[in-house]
């Protein structure tokens, strides 16, 4: 090895090494081990711009290990991405650049945000999948304007997680050529040796799923790893791992190979004697030579030659295929879903009574002839999710230009490579499943609200109008949890209408995820329902003067209010009926909005919802009441569920009567 290439590592090593400590904080044994990995990947062989961090053909690097951030700050801050040495002395402290875990969108730089593990690596694998689809799409003979890796590092707890084997399988499957998965392979956990719970042939296991399988003996040997790369850059028919033998730890003589090194500072002392053992010849912390900081320069002012290559080539690709110009400008403008608010096709009448489920499958086929970067599918559910485009085609290896994504079942990754589409950039992704599911899918749709990715998850089969199925598959929690999590909105619609409000707002969102929850039974078109679904919560049958009580409702049970306001209003009663298709766009509107709906001085108010009732509290009032569901279901008709279950229209008339 060079000494400035040996300079160079150990500075990233010193460096994480530095912050940790000084922050009293952190995982050192992933960057000390990992650091001659970056530093290759990065200098040799990735393709970046630190002048222009978000060029679109840029290669795209995941710490799917987010643990071991002090990594990729390191690089970031030596490749000059604007991380400043204060920035590193700030590790995990308040309103830092330098967050425990890496951040998208607070850090330049950072393409995912990483921490819970094996995450990362099935994000990555969705970037390579948008790397493939953009590919067909856009590229020409001799203008590969889409032509990038997806590099992906990541150690063993990665690999323990069922999530990466769910992705890597689907990987395999489309033969993702252009991922590259670096195993950090150091066999240790938190726990101690991985023998203790991890025993498997992982490369065995990464072949049967179709990757190229690569070993490097040394991870310190720059030679070895970069000879892997470019390997498994010259497999053109699968996707490829790379098992890089580390040592956790490296460099510190007490604590390198050892569970200790993983997730604790090295303390003084042995900072001191790493700096010793890797004859590194600074005691001043966080230094780094003038030599070392020029060659990092030079490195980068190279890569920008990249970039400034592909932008002539796209000039000539604009003036040669113009209508493909025109295309790739559509694919990435953000306002390009605002032209729907206009469209009479898009916002079609409902003829009858339908789920909004196939409703929403109408509203699809719509948009996939309006947005042609519409991209997307569902965890082997789409004949009852309605989620196919019917000329779209299917994405496959044999096919890429394919807009049907078919994940199989495999919801936690698919959640997760919806993620990965969406910060690849270009494209309008949505996943789906049926709601009850979204219980494997939640952890990555936490990662879409943290990340401000509008992810659309759309999910069917959305209350005990399941039916038969019975409770294992009939959602009583789940709407109540999605709508706990911040910066997600969470449409339940109760018509064609509302069913288009919720595609529209998803499609127009920029920093936010949307999930629609949608009926499998018909409902009938709702007279009232209308755009100003699109503020969460509006009235959509009302009264003449004051009301005497206030019946809130979503989805299939809006229906339901409006009967029981018949039976009511029979009564003498005056009654005002809200449709509450999203809370989350309701909280949001101006107390003079929210006061003009739900008025403070009617006090009698019931929320009719066949799910759990938790939440609904905020809108009842302690003078409310709510017609939900707190146990789980049964199997029985939908329709015998409803009634059973007390969602009828008599006995919500009884409940309103109850507060009189």
């Amino acid at each position: 090895m060079k000494r400035i290439d040996e300079l160079s590592v150990n500075s990233i090593r010193i460096l994480s090494a530095d912050a940790i400590q000084k922050a009293n904080s952190g995982h050192p044994g992933l960057p000390l081990g990992c650091a001659a990995i970056g530093y290759e990947l990065w200098a040799n062989h990735m393709k970046h711009n630190p002048a222009d961090p978000k060029w679109a053909n840029r290669d795209r690097f995941v710490l799917s290990g987010g643990h071991g951030s002090m990594l990729l700050y390191s690089l970031l801050h030596l490749f000059g991405y604007g991380l400043t040495k204060e920035d590193l002395m700030n590790f995990r402290q308040w309103g830092a650049k330098t967050a425990g875990h890496p951040e998208y969108g607070h850090t330049v730089g950072v393409e995912a945000t990483t921490g819970p593990l094996g995450q990362g690596m099935a994000m990555a694998v969705g970037m390579a999948m948008a790397e493939a689809h953009l590919a067909s799409t856009f590229n020409r003979e001799g203008f590969p304007v889409v032509d990038h890796y997806t590099y992906v590092l990541g150690g063993d707890g990665c690999m323990m997680e069922g999530i990466s084997s769910e992705a890597f399988s689907l990987a395999g499957t489309l033969g993702l050529s252009k991922l590259i998965v670096l195993y950090d392979s150091n066999r240790i956990s938190i726990e101690g040796s991985t023998d203790l719970a991890f025993r498997e042939n992982v490369q065995e296991r990464m072949a049967s799923f179709g990757f190229q399988t690569i070993t490097v003996e040394d991870g310190n040997d720059l030679a070895a790893i970069g000879a892997a790369i470019e390997a498994a850059k010259a497999d053109t028919t699968r996707p490829s791992f790379i098992t890089i033998r580390t040592e956790i730890g490296y460099g510190c003589p007490a604590k390198q190979g050892t569970a200790s090194a993983h997730g604790e500072p090295l303390g003084e002392e042995n900072v001191k004697a790493l700096r010793e053992n890797l004859q590194w010849p600074y005691d001043e912390a966080f230094f780094v030579p003038d030599e070392v900081y020029r060659n990092y320069a030079d490195i980068a002012s190279e890569k920008a030659k990249a970039e400034d290559e592909w932008k002539k080539m796209f000039e000539a690709y604009t003036v040669q295929y113009p209508d493909m110009a025109a295309l790739w400008n559509r694919y990435h403008d953000a306002d390009d879903a605002k032209k729907l608010w206009d469209d009479a096709e898009f916002w079609a009448e409902q003829e009858k009574a339908e789920a909004t489920r196939s409703l929403s499958g109408k509203t699809i086929n719509v948009l996939a002839g309006k947005l042609p970067n519409l991209f997307g599918g569902s965890a082997d559910l789409a004949p009852s999710n309605k989620t196919n485009m019917k000329d779209g085609g299917d994405f496959a290896k044999e096919n890429y230009a394919g807009r049907n994504i078919h994940f199989g079942i495999r919801e936690q990754a698919m959640a997760a490579i919806g993620n990965g589409l969406m910060l690849h950039g270009g494209l309008k992704a949505y996943v789906s499943t049926f709601f009850v599911f979204s219980d494997y899918c939640k952890p990555m749709m936490r990662l879409s609200a943290l990340m401000g990715l509008p992810l659309t998850y759309v999910y069917t089969h959305d209350s005990i109008g399941v039916g038969e199925d019975g409770p294992t598959h009939e959602p009583i929690e789940q709407l109540a949890g999605l709508r706990a999590m911040p910066n997600l909105n969470v449409f339940r619609p109760c018509d064609a209408t509302e069913t288009q409000a919720a595609w529209y707002s998803a499609m127009t969102s920029t920093s936010t995820p949307t999930a629609l929850v949608l009926s499998r039974q018909n409902l009938a078109p709702m007279p009232g329902s209308s755009k100003e679904a699109l503020k969460g919560g509006y009235i959509i049958d009302d009264c003449a003067g004051t009301p005497d009580a206030i019946l809130l409702a979503s989805g299939s049970e809006v229906g339901c209010a409006v009967e029981a306001k018949k039976i009511l209003e029979a009564e003498g009663k005056k009654i005002r009926v809200v449709s509450m298709p999203c809370t989350e766009l309701f909280d949001s509107q101006s107390a003079e909005y929210k006061e003009s709906v739900l008025p403070n001085a009617v006090r009698r108010r019931v929320a009719v919802e066949a799910l759990s009732s938790f939440g609904w509290g905020n809108y009842v009032g302690l003078d409310g009441k709510t017609v939900t569901i707190d146990h789980f279901g049964a199997s029985a008709p939908g329709k015998v569920l409803f009634e059973k279950f007390g969602f009828t229209a008599e006995h919500v008339a009884e409940t309103v009567r109850s507060l009189f």
